[in-house]
Order: C-alpha cells, then structure tokens, then sequence
C-alpha cells in the first residue's frame, strides 16, 4: 500500500486541511491522517519539523514532502490516476483546475472576514466590503459547472474542485450569505457526502477553541 502521510491542523477551523483530506477521502485513497492542532497563538511549533512553510496541511510519502493543498491533490492524482480526483476529460478537467486555482489564490475578502467554524452557529456578521463580490463569483462559479455538467456536483461526481470549495460550503452557511437555491441544492449535495459527514463529525467533537476564528 502506498504509504502516505497527511499531517492537518483543527478539523473544526482548518479549511485548508479539509481539502485534500475531502478529496482523498471521498477518492478511497488510503492515507494515514496526523492532526495536530494550532492550539496557541502563532500556530504549532512542530509544524515546522513537517513543513518548510511551518504550516499544514503538509502529505509526506517516503522522503517526499508535499505542501499546500491543491499540490497535494496533484500529486496524489499522478499516483492514483484511476481514482477520479479529476474529471476525465481534458477539457473539463482544465476548467475544474482553473477554479481550484482561483478557489486557491482567490477570495481573500471572504475568507478573511468569515473563518471556517464548523461548531459556529448560524448567524449574519457584518461583512467588508469585498465579501459580496466573493460570494457572487463563487455562486456564479458553482451555477456555471452545475449546469454544464448536469451535477450533481460542480463537474458531475465528487472531484478535487468540490474539495477546493468544501470550506466555502460551511462559510456559506455559518454566516448565512447565500439564499439562491441553486445554491443551496450544491450545499446540501456537498454536506450530504460520506467524506464530509465524516469530518464533520469529528470537528464537531473537538474541543479546541481558536479565538481569532471565533468571528
């Protein structure tokens, strides 16, 4: 078995670790998971012995280091090519990579002011300017797949785009920012899945609290 290693932070606030963990995950990907949680200010100090960045989600596979989300998901897809990470078809997968991309180096007004908090109840803060925007182009993203592919995820099945986005999913919800039910129909497809239920599960079970993404 392919002896991979994916070292994550809090499941409750780590948007950037729920990515490739939803994606290998809902892949059948076997991979043993290492939670270590950002549980002081400054993050953890012994990230900094996994990853040259100091940060998670980092995938170590023998002497291999692998760091940020979307290059783990690259690379674990050259090492399953018949898992479905991505879609089939080269056009469709250049688009699921271009919003993944986006998704990646984006939407920075909305991930700042709306952490990810999966225990948070649901309930409106009042937003920057830029978040509205965010949310416009995220929903227009999510329409433009949709429609194209038929669903009932962003390019058909389950894929490493829908995993890119899964933080914004709880986003979305926690802060109540969404109401179109196109929308809304995406949302519940995502949070119906196995991958996600199970890491909501165990988010919900933590008891870590991160002051600075209480928003």
């Amino acid at each position: 078995m392919t002896d991979l290693t994916l070292y994550i932070g809090n499941k409750n606030y780590s948007s950037w670790s729920m990515r490739p963990w939803l994606a290998l995950t809902a892949a059948n990907i076997p991979f043993r998971e290492v939670l270590i949680p950002f549980d002081m200010k400054a993050g953890n100090p012994r990230f900094r012995d996994l990853s040259p960045t100091g940060r998670v989600p980092v995938l170590h596979h023998g002497d291999v280091r692998v760091w940020e989300s979307l290059a783990i998901i690259e690379y674990v897809a050259e090492l399953f090519p018949d898992a479905g990470l991505w879609p089939a078809d080269r056009e469709t997968r250049a688009r699921a990579r271009s919003v993944s991309m986006e998704m990646l180096s984006g939407f920075t007004a909305l991930r700042g002011a709306c952490p990810m908090n999966l225990r948070r109840p649901k309930r409106r803060i009042d937003l920057p300017e830029g978040v509205a925007a965010n949310v416009a182009r995220i929903e227009a993203i999510w329409k433009d797949a949709r429609q194209k592919s038929g669903g009932p995820f962003l390019f058909g099945a389950f894929s490493a785009a829908d995993a890119m986005y899964g933080p914004v999913v709880n986003r979305f919800e926690t802060y109540d920012l969404v109401s179109d039910t196109e929308t809304l129909d995406y949302m519940a497809a995502v949070k119906a899945h196995p991958a996600w239920r199970k890491w909501e599960e165990a988010a919900l079970a933590e008891t870590w609290i991160v002051e600075e993404d209480e928003a």
